[in-house]
């Protein structure tokens, strides 16, 4: 019998550390497919930056967030998680009917967030970001659909003054409260990672390896008992360095040598023609 994405996807979890990268878009989605990757995760940032909008709360709408993700689960046979933001609303009930408009694209797993996109309150309430969390829990839960649920904690993000104390706080009540898998972006620390991962065990963790952090490889993080890495906007802020390479050189100089580290026309067509 086939095993559905979302057992694929489950299965990832328990059986090791693996890394799941963010397309932005269906190219970039089926390109990552084709290297070998075993799963998919949608990204907030790298959508925002090939519209030409922010990586910010309230910056894209639902709706595009909707179709994006819709896109990228269509791309491939691979299971995709939802970069879901804050649920795209402040209340409970909102984040309800949302997640299970996620969860009708086909999702195997989505995220929610704590951060608010405020600079007076970064962070939702304790309890309210709890509630949120429950509420999200419910919808998958009413929806038939087996999605795998992220709880994320944003206080590294927004700069909270006790990151460590907030994440371990927050993701031990979001595991309580539903959550299968914990992710606090933001977190470096190995000492600190190690924490996370023995505060909610058993169920896995999600770190965030966004940049060339000396010494942090996949090796070093299963051995910290991490069970997935992504990559964030890392790889759109990749093709994005290499495009402003390109063209500054261009401008600049008048020559044209960064195009030999262009991708091969012949091995593109061929990647997307399959």
């Amino acid at each position: 019998m086939k095993t559905s994405k979302f057992e694929e996807f489950q299965s990832l979890h328990k059986s090791g550390c693996f890394v799941i990268p963010n397309p932005w878009d269906r190219g970039s989605a089926i390109m990552l497919a084709h290297l070998g990757f075993k799963a998919l995760a949608t990204t907030s940032a790298g959508l925002g930056f090939c519209l030409g909008l922010p990586d910010q709360v309230g910056s894209i709408s639902l709706e595009t967030t909707l179709e994006n993700i819709k896109t990228i689960v269509d791309a491939t046979q691979l299971p995709v998680n939802a970069d879901f933001q804050d649920g795209f609303a402040d209340t409970p009930e909102g984040v309800a009917v949302n997640v299970r408009r996620c969860v009708d694209t086909g999702v195997a797993g989505l995220s929610i967030e704590d951060a608010t996109g405020r600079d007076d309150k970064p962070l939702y309430d304790f309890e309210d970001a709890i509630e949120r969390l429950r509420a999200a829990r419910r919808a998958i839960d009413a929806s038939g659909q087996p999605v795998l649920l992220t709880g994320r904690c944003e206080a590294w993000l927004v700069g909270d003054p006790q990151p460590l104390h907030t994440s371990l706080e927050r993701l031990v009540a979001y595991a309580e409260a539903g959550a299968d898998c914990l992710y606090a972006p933001g977190v470096r620390d190995p000492g600190e990672i190690s924490q996370i991962v023995n505060a909610v065990a058993p169920k896995p963790v999600n770190v965030l390896i966004s940049s060339d952090i000396p010494g942090m490889t996949v090796a070093g993080l299963k051995d910290l008992g991490v069970r997935r890495i992504s990559v964030g906007s890392a790889l759109a802020r990749a093709a994005w360095g290499e495009f402003i390479r390109a063209a500054r050189t261009i401008a600049d100089e008048g020559v044209f040598t960064p195009f030999a580290g262009c991708a091969p026309f012949t091995e593109l067509n061929r990647v997307f023609e399959n």
